[in-house]
């Protein structure tokens, strides 16, 4: 199928303008990417400045000093119970992805470990397009063209509370999705498992679904009893956009490899990072080994130097805690949509917000998917001039289920937000009503 989409011009704060002149509020942030805004002229200066100094310097021959300070950055950033890390550079979460299991595959190498190569990943879990991390990925409808390319890894089910997938209810189900990882490693073999990703709180498949408070201290024990690497995919989550350093810090948990990328250059380049526990490459070190991986633009000069800038804009302006502080009130404001017929939960941490699109809001019964519901809903705010994403369907059985993904900037203020939900509110009865007839609302 086709579709026309706008020409986007240029973009100013928290608004994008196309070629046509129209103005649109950009309440998704990009995808979960823009966190202090389009046209910052202090970010645009510091890419130039680096662009005359040094562009490129190929990673084999030599770094570069935006490389080793926005390194340094990170690392102040990364949970305490990591140790001392070290990170890698490269493109986008991808890439990211990518490298952490090949950094896994090694270190177990490294260890004498060789049959440690699997790793599990959750449904409805997203980490990234490539061959790879779509083995890992558990967006069914993203997997099916491929699944002859893929590699035979495992899945557990996301802890979805709304929809629980084994049918039950927190507290007394005991946490029982985090122990599926249990059951699956006895299945494959510890010996057989290298590692356990996740995002610690759902993106575009489930935006903003966070698990009980026990599930990630379960995790960190499976994997620590059974040598097996917990890798946190932080690409939506890390760098304030859950009003947080990291996601996986609402729990207090270290993992062994972070991945993250979107917000560390705010849109403002192509960059990702992997940010690597002390044991993980200590590994390498003590064992003389050498990580065989890498990319021509690992590490690029003028991506770092506009990462570091967005970085330190970030902390001058204390901006992780503004997307904690206005995503609370952004949250009170959308769950006043909950009085709609067609919204059944509204959710969110920071400035990673979701609102769960239904049919029946007493049964929780979803759209057919192909009604396309959160689509439609998405299209049409954008027609009333807000740009919001349609998440990846699949939260309820048979591949249904809806939600639209909030990710504005972190400068996002009251004004904004309650423009958003004045236009959600009328595209969603809209929509809706144009399927059920009219509401009693």
């Amino acid at each position: 199928m086709t579709k026309d989409y706008p020409v986007m011009d240029r973009g100013e704060g928290v608004y994008l303008f196309d070629e046509q002149g129209n103005r649109y509020l950009d309440a998704a942030g990009g995808i979960a990417v823009v966190n202090i805004g389009h046209g910052v002229a202090e970010i645009a200066e510091a890419a130039a400045r680096q662009a005359r100094r040094l562009a490129f310097a190929y990673s084999g021959t030599g770094t570069s000093r935006p490389q080793i300070d926005l390194a340094k950055r990170l690392a102040a950033m990364a949970p305490q119970g990591m140790g001392e890390v070290k990170v890698f550079f490269c493109c986008g979460g991808s890439e990211a992805t990518e490298t952490a299991l090949k950094l896994a595959r090694q270190y177990y190498l490294a260890k004498g470990m060789g049959g440690k190569y699997k790793f599990v990943g959750r449904w409805q879990g997203y980490h990234g397009n490539t061959i790879g991390a779509l083995s890992i990925t558990g967006r069914t409808q993203w997997r099916e063209p491929f699944l002859p390319l893929l590699l035979g890894f495992p899945h557990i089910c996301p802890p979805i509370c709304y929809r629980c997938p084994l049918g039950k209810t927190y507290p007394e189900c005991s946490v029982q999705c985090a122990w599926e990882l249990e059951q699956v490693i006895h299945l494959e073999g510890a010996d057989a498992i290298a590692g356990f990703m996740a995002e610690p709180i759902i993106g575009t498949s489930a935006t903003a679904v966070a698990p009980p408070p026990e599930y990630y201290h379960i995790i960190r024990s499976i994997c620590d009893e059974h040598d097996i690497l917990m890798v946190d995919d932080e690409v939506i989550t890390g760098l304030g956009r859950t009003g947080k350093n990291f996601g996986i810090d609402h729990w207090d948990v270290a993992p062994d490899i972070i991945t993250t990328g979107k917000a560390l250059s705010g849109g403002y380049a192509p960059l990702a990072a992997v940010i690597v526990a002390e044991r993980v490459w200590r590994t390498f070190w003590d064992e003389g080994e050498v990580f065989y991986h890498g990319h021509t633009y690992v590490g690029h000069p003028l991506s770092c130097a506009i990462g570091d800038a967005v970085q330190g804009y970030i902390q001058k302006h204390n901006l992780i805690q503004r997307s904690a502080d206005m995503g609370a009130v952004l949250l009170e404001r959308l769950k006043g949509l909950l009085d709609l017929p067609y919204v059944g939960e509204v959710r969110g941490r920071g400035m990673l917000l979701g609102v769960e699109l239904v049919k029946n809001k007493d049964t929780k019964e979803p759209f057919p998917r192909e009604v396309g519901f959160a689509q439609q809903v998405a299209d049409r705010a954008m027609e009333l001039g807000v740009i919001v994403i349609p998440g990846v369907q699949g939260t309820a059985p048979g591949l249904a289920g809806d939600h639209l993904q909030i990710s504005p900037p972190f400068i996002f203020d009251e004004e904004d937000g309650a423009l958003l939900t004045e236009v959600l509110r009328q595209a969603i009865l809209e929509i809706g009503e144009d399927l059920t007839g009219p509401s009693p609302i």
